[in-house]
């Protein structure tokens, strides 16, 4: 853990689970498909626990009803474009931004420093969420889960993002609330700030070790130096 201030040289946000609860609709999503398939719905506390690796892998458990499930082929090809269709209708309809999130965004800008979000959403999905919960125009760049070859944990998406800010992965900090960020983030190089109540398969985010944690985006001040 950190003991003192940072001043990165720009700050990747992840995205579900860090500035926005999007898991009353995936939840919604996946009991819909459930029941289309004949099969038990799973519940906003089970949808809770397995969300943050992207909406496939939320479908391959939601199937199985296991974190580490792996379905059958052919009921994983019926049951996907089915939850796709559903999503598609339901990027947001009951998905919210966290408490403090607006206030820290503004901060943020306001000290001048440059944002992009990464996550492990598809882009079809990252947009219209980032736009229509009022987040879009906080970013310069925004990496999805389709725009590189591989998705966080793997630190592409954020090399990928500094490459596209035009500046050096060096003294950059990503701010996320799961281990895949936190392992993202080490492989990267970056500072890694998570926050504590965000999806991590229920596991405390501090046994991760990140350089600090935080409960509200409204604590940024107390780990960021402010503009001189």
């Amino acid at each position: 853990m950190l003991t003192t201030k940072i001043a990165p040289g720009f700050i990747l946000i992840d995205l579900d689970g860090t500035l926005i609860d999007s898991v009353p609709d995936l939840a919604f999503c996946t009991d819909e498909m459930m029941k289309q398939l004949g099969m038990p719905a799973r519940g906003e506390a089970a949808v809770r626990n397995w969300v943050g690796n992207g909406v496939q892998r939320l479908v391959e458990r939601a199937l199985t009803n296991d974190l580490e499930g792996m379905p059958e082929t052919d009921l994983m090809q019926k049951a996907y474009p089915i939850f796709i269709e559903l999503y598609k209708q339901n990027t947001s309809k009951r998905s919210c931004v966290y408490d403090g999130v607006i206030e820290g965004l503004d901060w943020l800008k306001q000290q001048g420093y440059r944002l992009a979000c990464v996550t492990n959403k598809a882009a079809d999905f990252t947009l219209p969420l980032l736009k229509d919960k009022g987040l879009f125009d906080y970013f310069e760049v925004v990496v999805s889960g389709d725009t590189c070859a591989e998705k966080k944990p793997h630190p592409m998406p954020l090399l990928y993002a500094a490459e596209q800010l035009g500046v050096s992965p060096e003294n950059a900090l990503m701010i996320g609330d799961s281990r895949s960020d936190v392992k993202a983030a080490r492989a990267a190089g970056f500072y890694i700030y998570c926050m504590t109540y965000g999806y991590n398969h229920g596991e405390d985010i501090r046994d991760y070790e990140p350089d600090a944690v935080m409960d509200s985006f409204a604590e940024l001040s107390n780990w960021i130096e402010a503009a001189s």
